[in-house]
């Protein structure tokens, strides 16, 4: 919560350094310097004749250099195409680029906290700013106050500034021996399904899309000046609620899991967007889809509560009967109805998919348990 002076000072700090970023990003990729050291000895005294202090100029190049690595480990892993598809190529044949008001580190050198005044004393292009107050919940401040370690990012988001800040949280210790394992089903229709029939359903969340599609279809065909502050306005309101519904769906999961002493079996679904083919009015459902973020949700709350988690193959879930184990096209009647074509069980789809994908987990959990060493001659 900067005044209006000390807001100016961190804008422009932000935008100088992160202009700094390009054009050492622009000397990485023209030299392919594939270390951060070679890239300091290219970099760091040109970067200091600029007015960049020591410890800024050295974060600016590490940031540079982990965009890099994070480039390449993408281009591995397949996540921007193949070789010679039209992202991966763009991606490949110029310079990675900075947002000016794209994060930029701190560490302990250049912000220090006052937790009782709730203000922060960080380094900007004017000279170190002492006194900026910052504001958040109780409960963040006690988590600051505890576990605060590390860096922390600065970054400017619709004229408002954020400090996020890295704070190593100790986990509870991990239940070894679960009893069994919570299925959880991913969709569209049902944005989480799980083995003990709770149906999180996706109906509202997905209204909340449509209507706010509708209106930026509307504002954007407007074009007025009135219409573009609107929507300007409007921006990430749609990710700020599917957020909250993910939050409270991954606390809902874990919270269960852990009363019952279970693990938290999800679906490994890593690369769906590039595997199945939809038609066109399907598109924008399937890209909407936070189910990663979801996913991610689950882990870190699972983490801190010490519930076992595991990603199971989700191949052939919505085909196979939960009860026999038999495996038919055909047992899936349609979008919400199983019915199995050997024993004659009928269900919830979602619901025989989750008690399959709780099943798994089990499995899966404990191969993993079991001992590798071979058994005495």
């Amino acid at each position: 919560m900067p005044e209006a002076d000390q807001a100016a000072a961190l804008r422009s700090t932000l935008r100088t350094l992160n202009e700094a970023a390009c054009w050492v990003s622009g000397i990485a990729f023209e030299h392919d310097v594939p270390r951060e050291y070679e890239l300091r000895k290219h970099t760091y005294a040109k970067l200091k004749a600029r007015g960049i202090g020591a410890q800024a100029a050295q974060h600016v190049i590490k940031k540079t250099r982990d965009a890099y690595t994070t480039l390449k480990a993408n281009m591995r892993a397949g996540n921007l195409g193949k070789p010679g598809s039209k992202r991966r190529t763009k991606a490949e044949t110029k310079p990675i680029a900075f947002r000016p008001e794209a994060a930029q580190p701190y560490d302990d050198r250049c912000l220090s906290w006052q937790y009782d005044q709730q203000t922060v004393s960080i380094w900007t292009m004017s000279g170190r700013l002492k006194g900026v107050r910052f504001a958040c919940s109780p409960d963040a401040l006690k988590t600051l106050r505890d576990h605060r370690k590390g860096e922390s990012d600065l970054i400017e988001r619709d004229g408002a500034f954020y400090l996020i800040a890295v704070c190593d949280v100790p986990e509870k210790p991990l239940n070894e021996n679960p009893d069994g394992f919570l299925g959880v089903d991913l969709g569209i229709v049902n944005i989480a399904t799980t083995s003990d029939g709770t149906r999180h359903a996706g109906r509202g969340l997905n209204r909340h899309r449509k209507r706010q599609l509708d209106l930026r279809k509307t504002l954007q065909a407007k074009g007025t000046k009135s219409a573009k502050r609107l929507l300007k306005k409007r921006a990430r309101k749609e990710a700020r609620y599917a957020a909250d519904v993910n939050h409270c769906i991954s606390k809902t999961i874990v919270t269960t899991a852990e009363r019952t002493s279970r693990g938290v079996a999800l679906e490994d679904l890593s690369g769906i967007r590039q595997r199945v083919r939809l038609r066109k009015d399907q598109r924008t459902s399937l890209h909407s889809w936070s189910f990663h973020q979801l996913g991610q949700y689950i882990e870190y709350k699972a983490k801190r509560a010490g519930v076992p988690l595991v990603y199971v193959d989700p191949a052939y879930t919505s085909q196979t009967c939960s009860e026999c184990g038999h495996i038919d096209r055909k047992n899936r009647a349609n979008q919400c109805e199983f019915a199995c074509r050997a024993c004659g069980v009928m269900m919830h789809a979602d619901l025989n998919g989750s008690r399959n994908i709780a099943a798994r987990g089990a499995a899966a959990w404990t191969a993993g348990r079991q001992s590798c060493v071979p058994e005495p001659a």
